[in-house]
């Protein structure tokens, strides 16, 4: 688990081998993780919005995030990394499956990016402060969340932005996103466990914990003829913006 020492271990063993697995496929639309590459258009849409808020210049640029460092939590094989870098930020990205990262940084050579990829947990990694920090659909796969947000904050710059996105922990995610989505092949089988995942209460409570409070907050939401989409309704699947309290 890179260089993180046992105390700092946050994502379970089983949960980074279960990931690595599908690393080859990661980028491939139609694969796997064709889940993830239909919902990132959603997430960039928040992160854009997010951005454009809480940096004043930001909404008159093409590349808002130039001069500005971004890091990214859980980044799997690199999909909100790339499109972060198209912004302007210098990127990095941490996952602790180690051929995720391989996966990752094969795709942005091929594309011509440069993202600084590294393997390990993110609280054994020797990488400072980021103006921008995001992760997405991770703080469920980790056992202790409190541990895993603290970590998380250490990373934040003053002043920097944070953005996370989790499933809700509702009847409704249960049915829909474990059930239904692995029955249909629209997730991996075992991708969930919806016992991990955390309110928005839950979240902020956590958050506030770690020194960080919320500022924006929206549902991912999915129905017949829009598909995914940004939403009032939170009880899917959500997405929200924090900075230092």
């Amino acid at each position: 688990m890179g260089n993180a020492n046992v105390s700092n271990v946050t994502i379970r063993p089983e949960e980074a081998d279960f990931f690595s697995k599908l690393a080859r496929d990661w980028w491939n639309p139609k694969g796997p993780m064709a889940s993830l590459h239909q919902v990132n258009p959603v997430r960039m849409a928040f992160i854009r919005d997010a951005i454009d808020a809480h940096w004043p210049d930001a909404p008159r640029a093409a590349r808002p995030l130039a001069g500005k460092t971004a890091l990214d939590i859980g980044c799997g094989a690199g999909l909100l990394c790339e499109p972060l870098a198209r912004l302007g930020a210098a990127v990095t990205g941490v996952d602790a499956a180690a051929e995720n990262v391989a996966a990752a940084a094969a795709h942005a050579e091929g594309v011509g990016l440069d993202i600084r990829y590294m393997a390990g947990e993110v609280a054994g990694q020797d990488i400072g402060e980021f103006d921008l920090v995001t992760s997405v659909e991770v703080i469920e796969h980790v056992s202790d969340k409190a541990a895993f947000l603290r970590d998380v904050a250490a990373r934040l710059a003053p002043g920097g932005l944070l953005i996370l996105s989790t499933p809700n922990r509702t009847a409704a995610s249960r049915l829909l996103l474990v059930g239904a989505a692995e029955m249909v092949g629209y997730v991996p089988r075992g991708t969930h466990h919806w016992e991990d995942f955390v309110t928005p209460d839950e979240l902020e409570a956590l958050l506030a914990d770690a020194g960080l409070r919320v500022t924006a907050q929206r549902g991912i939401a999915w129905r017949p003829g829009k598909g995914l989409h940004l939403s009032d309704d939170l009880s899917l699947n959500y997405i929200l913006s924090a900075r230092h309290a």
